[in-house]
């Protein structure tokens, strides 16, 4: 018997109240799992940070729609883990200016993927259906108390970790030319020129000052991306593409992850990319990492590119 459920529509606000908190503590295993320190009920106000600070108390209650005394409480443990620091802000003395400090940078970093993977894992146990808001809620909540939710979600997290990310190697030329092909022909259109630069990598990319990084599972090369020296002074990203088969395995997130760490490591203070707009799951997923649009120069180098953007790192 399960008095919450027989109650009905009734019950909605303890039911929902009752699957928060099993997903919470389903959140906090994966995260005690991954050996990350950090409480799930923290995680609004901290990706709010991550992605769009420094930010003030007010700016949080806005975007989070949620009281001063509970940003205040939230700001507080942050603060008290180390996660962020606070400022005062130039314009107003009474006034913090919060953003992530090194060790919520080095937060951030790890726990992306892992974000990434539970997003789709959610996805996966609530597909669209016919039915009432209660018989989602009911598919939902068995995967959650079944122990099956959690351990599809740790399944992903485990197959994420079986790829690494390798340098350039002379004998995976080839795979980074046939998959930036696939992919061109598959969005776009292949010119003489994009032949030119994918099949002379060490001459275009790295003797210049580039890289090249490969996603590699095994024996096998599932995707590929570049930085590139720009005429900035900074690292253009680049050349990304991942195999047909792999796509939908977050493979082009964790090769940006890892062009972003490297550039980092390297003291850069940004990253550009120039993409098209029909792109749109692409543009999506950049500006979640926090890439932020901004115009593109007369003399683009790229035809096909309507939009530039730019991560300050």
């Amino acid at each position: 018997m399960d008095a919450i459920i027989e109650l009905g529509e009734l019950s909605l606000g303890s039911r929902l109240k009752r699957l928060t908190e099993r997903t919470m503590k389903v959140i906090q295993s994966v995260y005690q799992h991954e050996k990350i320190d950090f409480d799930p009920y923290l995680f609004p106000a901290f990706h709010d940070i991550a992605i769009r600070g420094p930010l003030t108390n007010t700016d949080l209650c806005e975007s989070l729609q949620t009281s001063q005394p509970a940003v205040t409480q939230t700001i507080n443990k942050l603060n008290a883990k180390g996660l962020i620091t606070l400022t005062e802000d130039s314009d107003d003395k009474r006034k913090k200016q919060i953003k992530l400090s090194p060790k919520g940078e080095v937060y951030l970093n790890r726990m992306q993927p892992v974000w990434e993977i539970m997003d789709s894992t959610v996805k996966q146990f609530t597909p669209r259906m016919e039915g009432t808001l209660l018989d989602h809620i009911g598919l939902y909540e068995k995967a959650i108390v079944s122990g099956e939710f959690e351990n599809t979600l740790l399944d992903h997290l485990a197959e994420l970790e079986r790829i690494e990310i390798i340098d350039f190697e002379p004998n995976y030329a080839k795979q980074f030319y046939d998959l930036n092909i696939e992919w061109l022909e598959t969005h776009f259109y292949v010119e003489d020129f994009d032949r030119e630069v994918l099949s002379k990598p060490q001459k275009y990319i790295l003797d210049p000052g580039g890289h090249i990084f490969f996603a590699r599972q095994g024996d096998s090369i599932l995707g590929t991306v570049a930085l590139m020296p720009h005429k900035s002074g900074s690292y253009e990203l680049t050349k990304m593409a991942v195999h047909p088969s792999a796509r939908g395995k977050k493979i082009g997130q964790l090769l940006m992850q890892h062009c972003i760490d490297f550039a980092k490591a390297q003291g850069e203070s940004m990253l550009l990319l120039y993409s098209n707009t029909i792109l749109e799951n692409a543009i999506h997923i950049y500006r979640k990492f926090g890439f932020k649009e901004v115009p593109v120069e007369p003399d683009s180098p790229y035809d096909r590119s309507n939009i530039k953007m730019e991560l300050t790192l």
